[in-house]
């Protein structure tokens, strides 16, 4: 009896790091309850960078669209954050939403002009535009102008779950937020990684892989090249968003200068997906680890530390063109997020049985 023919994505080695990563990720949940803060601080650093990092690659490694400006969905994310602290009085953990949402309002004119350029010209348009953006902001004199403000402390002290955290683990209010924070950078993370790889498993996914590697050939096939790559730019903008105004929120301050940084909320970001492999969703998780080390290692070295990050990502583009991801996954074949699909059963697999 023949055997019918599937489709599928899943290798043994997915099926292993899924329950690693179950693990992982049930010891991360419960870390706050065994490590210091200063730990949770690094681990919440990590997480979300992560998310940055992700969101970029999904731009420019599956997207094709190479941004130096998500610096601006970061800055508008916190303030819209703030802003509605401030102003309306809203709940700063329920705010995260609006962070999102007004990345997302502002990402729709920025499409709509970065969408007409290409190449170079589309990452420097970007770039403008998020400096435009900032130069809007330091005018907004609610939230502090350019010289920044803070959380009001009454809302930090009567935050969501605040409370709860202190009762369960016993801590005081300040390490509560930060475990809170933590815990919300933890879902926002585990949250991006699988709607990143849901969407690279569905058939948008093809017809974004298709766009990002021939835009007229994917034309040609019927994929709307033009709505995919605004489902991805808009859907990167509210992730970025969302994390920006967790990173604030975390900080409890903010200015204008240090939001919309393109060093820390975009060079990072690019550095972390390049060395550790664009168009991957292993890469940024890996790049994190590595950029994190090197910062912790190297931070006290002032200038010296920002050149051996670039000759750390020169070494990197010349030996390891892909990332050390890539390069792993070259000489291992070893893939724990695989995208790629392989068809199964058939005759394929009545062979398998009769050499069983």
């Amino acid at each position: 009896m023949d055997m019918p023919y599937a489709v599928t994505t899943r290798t043994s080695a997915s099926a292993i790091a899924l329950i690693l990563g179950l693990s992982v990720l049930a010891l991360l949940f419960a870390a706050p309850a065994f490590v210091s803060r200063g730990l949770i601080q690094d681990l919440f650093f990590i997480l979300t960078m992560l998310v940055l990092a992700q969101f970029w690659n999904l731009l420019a490694g599956y997207g094709g669209l190479v941004s130096v400006g998500q610096q601006a969905f970061v800055g508008i994310g916190a303030h819209a954050l703030y802003g509605s602290v401030i102003l309306g009085g809203a709940d700063p953990v329920s705010a995260l939403l609006l962070s999102g949402a007004a990345a997302l309002v502002l990402a729709v004119p920025t499409a709509f002009f970065a969408f007409r350029l290409h190449g170079a010209y589309f990452a420097i348009g970007t770039w403008v535009i998020a400096e435009v953006a900032r130069l809007i902001i330091a005018q907004w004199h609610a939230v502090g102008g350019g010289t920044g403000t803070s959380l009001p402390r009454d809302a930090l002290r009567e935050m969501m779950l605040v409370s709860w955290v202190q009762d369960t683990l016993g801590v005081r209010a300040s390490a509560a937020r930060d475990i809170l924070a933590y815990w919300l950078a933890l879902a926002l993370a585990v949250a991006t990684i699988a709607g990143i790889y849901w969407l690279l498993r569905s058939k948008r996914g093809l017809a974004l892989a298709a766009v990002r590697d021939n835009t007229e050939a994917a034309k040609s096939v019927g994929v709307d090249a033009g709505r995919m790559k605004w489902l991805v730019f808009l859907t990167a903008s509210f992730g970025t968003g969302i994390a920006g105004g967790l990173i604030y929120l975390q900080k409890a301050r903010i200015s204008p200068d240090a939001a919309f940084s393109v060093t820390d909320w975009t060079a990072y970001v690019i550095f972390i997906v390049v060395i550790g492999g664009l168009g991957t969703i292993e890469g940024p998780i890996l790049g994190v680890l590595v950029f994190f080390a090197l910062q912790s290692l190297l931070a006290d070295f002032g200038t010296w530390y920002l050149m051996a990050l670039g000759l750390a990502g020169i070494a990197v583009m010349l030996f390891a063109p892909r990332g050390l991801w890539g390069l792993i996954s070259e000489r291992t074949g070893l893939q724990l997020f695989p995208v790629q699909r392989r068809l199964t059963g058939g005759l394929l697999a009545q062979s398998n049985r009769k050499e069983t």
